[in-house]
């Protein structure tokens, strides 16, 4: 969290406006929390209508060698699709990186661009399927219905964000799994979310889709220790060239992929303009 340090007048005058801030932000309920933050978006019906959302752009970031950390950049591909299917692909100019869940499997394969017959296939664990899980819903339902999936959330009262008065709440989907998100009092937009890890996530700017908002970019910065073992800050940022909703992909495309062959690493999406 940040904290300013005004005069002390404004001091006085923050303290006070301190208490209302509070008052509010306990007054509302996780219901009107999440209603007003649906509102912002574009609207219950147009939300609850998403079956799918296909993002395409790129992501930086730092990947860690044996003489600290140097930048990297992707091409990124990410699908969701109700209720629990999701599909990621990195591409660089030597590897093709494809993360997949459908359902209550997940697996990871690693392809060699330079070399198709080079690849790598693994099973994702039991816990870090619950996570792809919680990451799937929290894309496709846009804080509403958590509880119909075993989860809740809590609300945790005001607190001052980036300069912004926000309410806190929790959003919690089983132990080790939950998304603190502030949301902006006075709009409902969320202005940052924090995971259990530490990481804080970021969205920023505007991409409208069938009336809809979305963040042009998301940042995550996370602590990372590097080659020496000391703990240093690492972020990722994607940015978004394109946006697509409701394309209906083919469950075979989430399937956990066959290991009797080896597939040839398919093209990379090209980008295209924004909806």
């Amino acid at each position: 969290m940040f904290h300013l340090q005004p005069a002390a007048l404004a001091r006085i005058l923050g303290a006070a406006a301190g208490i209302a801030v509070g008052t509010a932000g306990r007054a509302q309920t996780a219901d009107q929390i999440i209603a007003k933050a649906r509102a912002y978006l574009g609207g219950d019906a147009a939300l609850t209508a998403v079956q799918s959302v296909h993002f395409v752009g790129t992501m930086e970031t730092q990947e860690m060698t044996a003489d600290g950390l140097k930048p990297a950049k992707f091409a990124i591909e990410i699908i969701f699709q109700k209720p629990y299917q999701q599909r990621i692909t990195k591409t660089s100019a030597t590897i093709i990186e494809t993360t997949g869940l459908d359902d209550l499997e997940a697996w990871q394969r690693i392809d060699d661009v330079t070399n198709p017959s080079r690849w790598r296939l693994s099973l994702l664990a039991p816990e870090l399927v619950k996570k792809l899980r919680a990451n799937t819903w929290e894309n496709l339902n846009f804080f509403k219905g958590i509880e119909r999936r075993g989860g809740r959330v809590e609300v945790l009262g005001p607190a001052t964000v980036d300069g912004v008065a926000t309410v806190k709440a929790a959003f919690i989907h089983g132990l080790g799994i939950v998304f603190n998100r502030y949301f902006d009092l006075a709009t409902g937009r969320l202005v940052v979310t924090e995971t259990e890890q530490g990481g804080r996530i970021k969205e920023e700017g505007e991409i409208m889709v069938n009336g809809l908002r979305f963040p042009r970019s998301v940042t995550t910065a996370t602590k990372v220790t590097d080659a020496k073992n000391q703990v240093i800050d690492n972020a990722v940022v994607i940015t978004f060239d394109r946006i697509t909703l409701n394309e209906a992909f083919p469950d075979s495309y989430f399937d956990v992929p066959a290991l009797s062959r080896p597939r040839a690493a398919p093209a990379p999406a090209a980008p295209a303009p924004a909806h």
